[in-house]
């Protein structure tokens, strides 16, 4: 499930940097914002990785359509990351992130389209 499947890999990659940067966070006493980026970008993967064992197709764009949402919210919590100077930012991670979101959003529309079919 998780080797060859590109989205998954992306995502649980992309959560393990974000660990490792919202380690460095609390390290500088910011723990609001590294627990809700710690929150939704981990959200990502589970929901992603949930989504292949979906239920119907339905279900499996329903779930990537969660996965999107979080990674959404990830952009966010980065934004206000980069915009505050007393945070380290690590562009690497919206970088990543912008990714994730075109390659979900890429899987939802050919899903969509495949399920009128």
């Amino acid at each position: 499930m998780i080797e060859g499947n590109l989205i998954v890999q992306k995502t649980i990659i992309f959560s393990n940097h974000v660990i490792q940067y919202c380690e460095r966070l609390e390290e500088k006493k910011k723990y609001v914002i590294a627990r809700q980026l710690l929150r939704s970008a981990t959200s990502i993967g589970a929901n992603v990785f949930e989504s292949q064992n979906a239920e119907s197709r339905l279900d499996f764009i329903h779930k990537l359509k969660i996965a999107a949402k979080e990674a959404h919210e990830t952009m966010y919590w980065l934004i206000l990351c980069e915009a505050n100077k007393s945070y380290d930012f690590n562009a690497t991670l919206k970088n990543e992130i912008e990714e994730i979101i075109r390659i979900l959003n890429k899987i939802i529309v050919s899903s969509k389209s495949n399920s009128k079919k």
